[in-house]
């Protein structure tokens, strides 16, 4: 049985490295090999989005960088980053108040009481939902939600201004598959503004071609189950770009043939 292997730092700046993951579920006849061999880097400051076949490991990746499963094999370095998952559903309380939920997140990271509630507000700010702090969750819309969603996420990732130096990483796992297209293609905008701003490391899953493409500094795609890194795509683009412009509908038509080559392969 393979010993899960203790992360090591890296040789060179990476805000995410990975060399040789392998994540397997089960034992014996049961087991269940979700990645295989998984290596791959996120520069500082770089956006990445993965892209698959469901089933693929996606979802299992984000989670082993989150450090909420271990690996079965091979070592993951965030060079001791501050790192934040932000989940396909909000997953808010529901009887918090928006600020109530992001103090919560605040409270986690040892901020002080007296300081979580002005923080949280300029959270809140930064998303634009200043004016529904004391509002709860069933109150807002799904987009508003999932703004609130970041907010936290990013409560768990800012700078202490303590000069520790440390990296912000924020994965992402299909935030906006929920939501109408208007609104993930505003917060598609929001969140390159705030990835910006932040200077954010971010690993973003998603199923939509091109939505990688939108966001995505580089595209990596992963093979059917088990999940292994079987091609790259640079995406070299101006920003910001429209998710319906003719280069991003061109290079996703280029990925989409790959992923669909890669599904029928394996049959998926």
């Amino acid at each position: 049985m393979t010993e899960a292997v203790t992360a090591a730092p890296s040789r060179t700046a990476a805000a995410v490295r990975l060399r040789g993951v392998s994540k397997a579920f089960g034992s014996a006849k049961t087991r269940l090999l979700a990645l295989d061999q998984v290596s791959l880097d996120v520069a500082p400051g770089e956006f990445v989005c993965l892209l698959g076949a469901s089933g693929c490991g996606k979802s299992t990746l984000l989670n082993l960088v989150a450090g909420l499963d271990r690996v079965s094999a091979g070592t993951i370095d965030t060079e001791d980053a501050r790192v934040a998952l932000m989940f396909q559903e909000p997953a808010l309380f529901p009887w918090l108040t928006v600020t109530a939920n992001i103090e919560l997140a605040l409270k986690m990271r040892g901020v002080p009481r007296p300081d979580r509630r002005p923080r949280a507000a300029e959270l809140l700010d930064s998303v634009h939902l200043g004016g529904f702090a004391r509002k709860r969750p069933h109150q807002l819309s799904g987009g508003m939600r999932q703004r609130v969603a970041l907010a936290r996420a990013l409560a768990l990732t800012e700078d202490d201004g303590d000069g520790d130096g440390r990296g912000t990483v924020l994965l992402m796992d299909e935030p906006f598959g929920a939501l109408d297209a208007m609104t993930r293609d505003l917060l598609h905008d929001e969140i390159e503004r705030i990835w910006r701003q932040r200077a954010l490391s971010v690993l973003f899953v998603t199923h939509n071609v091109r939505e990688a493409v939108r966001l995505g500094d580089r595209v990596v795609l992963l093979s059917s189950r088990p999940g292994r890194v079987v091609e790259e795509f640079p995406v070299p683009m101006d920003r910001p770009r429209r998710i319906d412009s003719p280069e991003v509908a061109s290079l996703a038509a280029t990925i989409t043939d790959r992923l669909r080559e890669e599904v029928g392969r394996h049959g998926a």
